[in-house]
């Protein structure tokens, strides 16, 4: 345990330290980007969305969405192979913490769920929320230079992010309602949105919740809580000394483990390793394909503030607003403390799925959540013992553990 807080702590202070000074030329194709990739026989490991699905024979759109609050997000719509028409309901996938819509792609056309759901003819979107690769633009603002950029955390993601990109899918598709799929911290924005926007569930069928983060009060990765941790702790030091971006892209933490992942030698030793050390370890579950590709897509970025929160959320065992201090908080919110969400909004039907070795959403939280949703139709647990948080996304067995019971409410609810 304390080897790896200390792992931990390093690794927060390089990422502190260096934040953007140091580029690793991984950011092909990511837009407002011009930097060149690096030439390598594993090509596909620096393609971005577009490039990568294409590899693999699916179309894919680029679409831009601007929030209310000015922050301009790349969302994808991609189409299976064969597909001339489409299922009814659009599906939005959405990504967790330190990820981009590229996390979906990452387990490859056989187990990614980007690629299984298009196959099957459903009109697939795939969003990403402030403050990762696709995410980092504003109408007014510069992320290099307006610490205000910076400003938000999973609640401005909930409240701005989600609907916006909601109401664009359903404008395109001339739909009324849509299929959400969210892992991770994903399922805490949908809810948000449930909680702060009225009538926003209802455009709504159906949530698939996917390892679903809330509150994380039993959350076991010694690393994960050591970053949350650290980070709340020095946030004033932090944003004082400029510190309001964390873990990007290209910068040194992400290019080095791209640089050491991107060889089959290494990749399962350093990269298999350290997201065991996140999570929980499950030999064999990630293959190395896999492990290379999430190297060179994740971290993807955050704001300072949105660990800020995960930190906060440590110390309650409630899912509630960010906390900015007494008098921040009653000019803010009218009250002393953050209030707590309102997940008796959440009225669309939820299917909800975990792992028992799940060491990020521990399974205390799980059946707390799940006995807040009013309209909760399933809570699935996956059948491996072993299965744990990043292998609801990343493990090559998705498509025989996971797939099955998610293409069936897709049917059910298109």
């Amino acid at each position: 345990m304390a080897f790896i807080a200390k792992a931990t702590l390093f690794l927060l202070s390089v990422a502190v330290t260096v934040k953007n000074s140091l580029s690793f030329n991984q950011t092909s194709g990511i837009p407002g980007n011009s930097v060149s990739p690096h030439v390598d026989i594993h090509r596909d490991r620096f393609m971005n969305f577009t490039e990568l699905s294409g590899h693999y024979g699916f179309a894919t759109e680029e679409h831009t969405v601007t929030t209310e609050d000015g922050y301009v997000l790349t969302v994808f719509r991609m189409t299976g192979r064969d597909c001339v028409e489409f299922n009814k309901s659009p599906v939005l996938l959405m990504h967790g913490l330190f990820q981009s819509a590229d996390a979906w792609l990452d387990a490859g056309p056989d187990a990614g769920l980007a690629y299984l759901i298009a196959a099957q003819c459903h009109e697939l979107w795939v969003g990403n929320q402030r403050g990762n690769y696709y995410g980092r633009r504003h109408v007014r603002l510069d992320p290099d230079r307006d610490a205000k950029f910076w400003k938000f955390s999973t609640d401005e993601m909930g409240i701005y992010d989600i609907p916006a990109i909601v109401d664009y899918v359903l404008k395109n598709t001339r739909q009324e309602k849509l299929i959400y799929v969210g892992f991770s911290q994903a399922v805490g924005t949908s809810l948000i949105m449930c909680s702060e926007r009225p009538g926003y569930c209802d455009k709504v069928s159906l949530i698939i919740a996917l390892a679903p983060a809330t509150r994380i009060t039993n959350i076991k990765s010694v690393m994960l809580k050591t970053i949350f941790e650290t980070v709340n702790k020095l946030q004033g030091v932090l944003l004082s000394t400029g510190v309001h971006e964390l873990f990007a892209r290209g910068a040194l933490v992400q290019g080095l483990l791209g640089q050491l992942c991107k060889f089959r030698s290494t990749s399962r030793t350093i990269c298999g390793t350290g997201l065991g050390l996140l999570d929980a370890f499950h030999p064999g579950s990630i293959d190395d394909d896999a492990l290379q590709l999430i190297a060179t897509h994740t971290p993807a970025g955050t704001s300072t503030q949105t660990l800020v929160r995960y930190g906060q959320s440590l110390k309650t065992d409630k899912f509630q607003k960010f906390d900015y201090g007494k008098a921040k908080n009653l000019e803010i919110y009218g009250t002393e403390r953050p209030p707590v969400y309102n997940l008796d909004a959440a009225t669309a039907p939820v299917a909800l799925f975990y792992g028992l070795n799940d060491n990020v959403d521990d399974i205390e939280d799980v059946f707390w959540l799940k006995n807040q949703l009013p309209n909760l139709v399933e809570a699935i647990q996956i059948a491996d013992p072993l299965w744990n948080h990043f292998d609801m996304i990343y493990s090559r067995h998705v498509k025989k553990l996971v797939y099955p019971k998610v293409k069936q409410y897709l049917f059910n609810y298109s």
